[in-house]
């Protein structure tokens, strides 16, 4: 077995391709409208499918928000600078929910960027397994 993708319901499709790959730099993978059942998918990732996990964004036609819960937590990027990472998202309109510096109770650094929907992701560093992505 092998993680394929996590889903997100997203309230405007574009705004979020947008995002994962203008700010996050991720690439649009593939798309699939289904008018019949009125929704729309879009793939985003740093890889193809076939060699790790991808991010599906889900448009359903006319549902614009969407209350995130409790439940939810984040969804983790691994980068080899966190305060860099995070200027250069800053400085491509991204928002910074929580800047870089150590894990409580630790010494990894992360920090919080938010998507348009409010969605959650941290960014982890890690030097050694890492190439600059963003």
């Amino acid at each position: 077995m092998r993680m394929l993708h996590t889903m997100l319901r997203v309230g405007d499709l574009q705004r979020s391709i947008d995002f994962y790959t203008n700010i996050l730099g991720m690439t649009l993978l593939r798309t699939r409208d289904n008018p019949e059942f009125k929704y729309t998918l879009a793939f985003v990732g740093y890889a193809d499918e076939s060699e790790q996990a991808v991010i599906e964004l889900t448009y359903n036609y006319g549902v614009n928000t969407y209350e995130l819960g409790t439940a939810y937590g984040h969804i983790a990027l691994a980068v080899p600078d966190v305060a860099a990472a995070c200027e250069r998202i800053r400085a491509a309109g991204g928002n910074i929910s929580r800047e870089a510096g150590p894990v409580m109770g630790g010494t990894t650094v992360i920090a919080f960027v938010e998507d348009p929907d409010g969605y959650k992701i941290e960014l982890i560093e890690d030097n050694f397994h890492t190439k600059d992505v963003l």
